[in-house]
């Protein structure tokens, strides 16, 4: 690829630091090049780089001390478990890597393997804040395994579990998990099916003094009222949730009720940090959607000025906290 040979022999002239080549038809060679280069942030989701173009990142990333996010979402990793395992691998020994996306990386096996891998480095990384990990195909059971490691993590903030096979006693290994972690402030969990059961497991967990939990989106789970004014309750009595999404379960008058409409009137919860709003009609009141949801990225590049340059620094979204 023209593009990346240029890039390759320019890069120590060049202060470029971000880099969006998202969907465009990048292999495993240019994945190599830029896997080696000196940028903090690299996203190539949608392209095509294939299991060796994950190898050859996975290689680079054993040695590169710049990059800090790495996006590989919907990249065909064809029959990918290998190029899955030796990108987490990695993440023990990189300690610059803050947010890495590797969601639908196309896994024919059912064992789920990965998970075990990823639990261990979870278990011993300090640096890596933000983690997707949607449409894996990940079921309860790689819950469980991924739940030992995050248990003794203390740095990851934001986890993205989406659009998996997550039922209720996933949910119970995460609410476990969420009662010994001190570090985890967003998890999305749209697109699962922990029904009821799991929503009561994770109102339990909110409520435990010890959560740090601050948003949480459970949307299209399959929840009914039960669950959902147990989650309602659960905002209620949390010291720290703010942000709670819904839309997509089952919405009945109950819950139309209750959430969001008492926790919006008493102040407790914002109508931008919902993705439902209360309406009434003949004195019934309804919810609708509004196009709102988890803030993603949760870490994005922010532009600086130092001694008259202008670089680009990793920042939170919700924080004034820069990562030098």
């Amino acid at each position: 690829m023209y593009f990346v040979f240029v890039f390759s022999e320019q890069e120590e002239k060049s202060s470029l630091s971000c880099l969006d080549l998202m969907f465009n038809d990048i292999q495993a060679n240019g994945a190599q090049v830029l896997g080696n280069s000196t940028l903090l942030s690299l996203r190539l989701s949608g392209n095509k780089i294939g299991r060796g173009g994950g190898l050859e990142l996975a290689s680079m990333l054993q040695e590169n001390c710049a990059l800090q996010e790495l996006e590989v979402a919907d990249c065909d990793l064809v029959d990918g478990l290998h190029s899955i395992i030796a990108l987490i691998i990695m993440l023990k020994k990189n300690k610059a890597l803050c947010s890495v996306d590797i969601s639908r990386p196309l896994l024919f096996s059912h064992q789920e393997e990965w998970a075990v891998h990823c639990s261990k480095m979870l278990a011993v990384n300090s640096s890596l804040m933000e983690l997707h990990l949607g449409r894996m195909g990940m079921t309860d059971t790689g819950i469980e395994q991924l739940t030992e490691g995050l248990g003794r993590n203390n740095s990851l903030r934001y986890l993205d579990l989406c659009s998996n096979r997550v039922t209720r006693d996933g949910a119970f290994h995460l609410a476990m998990m969420l009662k010994q972690n001190r570090a985890l402030e967003i998890l999305d969990l749209s697109s699962n099916q922990i029904g009821d059961g799991g929503a009561g497991y994770l109102s339990k967990a909110i409520t435990c003094p010890r959560s740090t939990l601050k948003e949480l989106s459970v949307c299209r789970n399959n929840i009914t009222s039960e669950g959902l004014l147990l989650l309602a309750q659960a905002v209620k009595s949390s010291s720290t949730l703010t942000h709670m999404y819904i839309w997509g379960n089952h919405l009945e008058d109950p819950v139309c009720q209750v959430q969001p409409s008492d926790l919006i009137s008493s102040g407790r919860l914002h109508p931008e940090q919902t993705d439902v709003s209360p309406y009434e009609v003949d004195g019934h009141v309804f919810l609708a959607e509004v196009f709102q949801s988890l803030r993603k990225p949760y870490l994005i590049y922010v532009p600086t000025f130092t001694y008259g340059y202008k670089l680009w620094v990793l920042t939170k979204t919700m924080t004034s906290h820069i990562k030098q």
